[in-house]
């Protein structure tokens, strides 16, 4: 399940000056599973989320969709990262049984600053492409949501470079049908494809690798970072 739509869902900074590029794809398994993808953006801020279910029942899918709407109430009331996590946490835990739980990535990046807050629970990292190289940005995972916490969920803060290229995944991407293909080398070689065609070569590879037959959702997200497009421009030298 692809959220706010299906594969291809994308968008750009509509406003000069902080400048980014988002797209994402979700290819769903044979069996019903609980893969989401969401953003929102406000004037200087960039929501994102990835969560990936338990399971492939109907149960999942469901429980997927509470924690996204859990997700997106908690946003509307403008708290920060932490305070997000928490709510949707609590929201999550009336509905969800005792035996199931959801990973996931919450992201916030500032526009203005140019400094993405991510919080990791119990999720497969990010990988970010820089200076053409393509490696796991390494994060503190937190339980996945619906499993006991002891402490808040940790937010993590990760300068943003001009020309950054930030991936997410679920663990259908990386199944062990498709141990054979190298996602970081796979990243570094399509690092100037638009994030439109990273996601959907990325998403091929993986399907092909399993022989056309996933048996979990594979669900990537692509964010390309431009950095200050004002400054680059008064920066540049005059025409001759």
């Amino acid at each position: 399940m692809g959220h706010p739509t299906g594969p291809g869902n994308r968008a750009r900074s509509p406003k000069p000056g902080r400048q980014f590029t988002l797209a994402g794809w979700l290819e769903p398994a044979g069996d019903v599973a609980g893969d989401t993808f969401d953003f929102s953006l406000e004037r200087d801020i960039l929501h994102l989320s990835m969560t990936d279910a338990m399971g492939h029942t109907l149960q999942a899918a469901l429980l997927a969709t509470v924690l996204v709407g859990a997700l997106r109430n908690a946003r509307r009331r403008g708290v920060g990262l932490a305070e997000q996590a928490r709510l949707a946490y609590e929201a999550f835990s009336g509905y969800a049984p005792s035996y199931v739980f959801v990973t996931g990535q919450l992201v916030r990046v500032d526009l203005s600053s140019g400094t993405a807050r991510m919080i990791n629970a119990g999720h497969p990292p990010p990988i970010r492409v820089r200076d053409g190289r393509a490696e796991e940005i390494s994060l503190h995972a937190d339980p996945p949501f619906a499993l006991p916490m002891t402490r808040n969920y940790r937010v993590q803060e990760i300068a943003l470079e001009e020309g950054d290229r930030l991936v997410f995944l679920t663990d259908g991407m990386l199944e062990r049908d498709a141990a054979s293909l190298d996602i970081p080398s796979f990243l570094t070689a399509g690092r100037h494809l638009h994030p439109r065609e990273a996601v959907q070569q990325l998403t091929q590879a993986v399907v092909h690798a399993c022989d056309g037959k996933l048996s979990d959702d594979a669900t990537v997200l692509c964010f390309d970072w431009h950095g200050d497009s004002q400054a680059r421009h008064s920066n540049a030298a005059p025409p001759p």
